[in-house]
């Protein structure tokens, strides 16, 4: 296996374990009552990841050499993500779902950044893309990704938004 392979597999492998594991949460928290928001960009994200996967399969050839200082920054990225999803635990998921009067997460990334998983996802595109030189897809897909991010975070910020309140009149 060529070093674009491994990184395919394992991003194929990873995105995998995310979606049962967001499955699994899912489940639980609207069991207990969670509400979703935000559906309309859900398939939008989903095809972006799928059709960027599929672009890189595609477009990149196999043999392509990575640029190693890339792939170190795309392996620290998904320590960060690890970092996020277990700063999250049972709460997090792939969909915009809320626990009214649960208080918002405060830990980990979440202390410095209100967002931490969206700012991963929006380099990792075209830092991994960048690593196999595939400068166009880096380009097409992390502007893409951009912008169905700002409509998400617009999304979850009015969904977050009656929690911060509260929690700002309680402080």
């Amino acid at each position: 296996m060529t070093p674009f392979d491994l990184a395919i597999a394992y991003l194929v492998a990873a995105r995998g374990i995310e979606l049962i594991l967001a499955a699994s949460n899912t489940s639980r928290l609207r069991a207990a009552g969670a509400v979703e928001h935000g559906k309309g960009h859900y398939p939008a994200i989903v095809a972006l990841h799928a059709l960027w996967i599929a672009a890189l399969w595609l477009f990149v050839p196999r043999d392509t050499v990575p640029n190693e200082l890339l792939l170190g920054v795309f392996a620290l990225l998904q320590l960060a993500r690890i970092w996020v999803i277990a700063s999250l635990g049972r709460y997090w998921t792939t969909r915009i779902l809320t626990l009214p009067g649960v208080p918002l997460v405060r830990r980990g990334p979440y202390r410095f950044v209100r967002h931490p998983n969206y700012l991963v996802v929006a380099l990792e595109i075209p830092v991994l893309s960048g690593a196999f030189h595939a400068w166009w897809l880096a380009l097409a897909f992390g502007l893409a990704n951009l912008a169905i991010l700002n409509w998400r975070i617009r999304a979850e910020n009015r969904a977050l938004a009656p929690r911060r309140s509260l929690e700002a009149r309680q402080a």
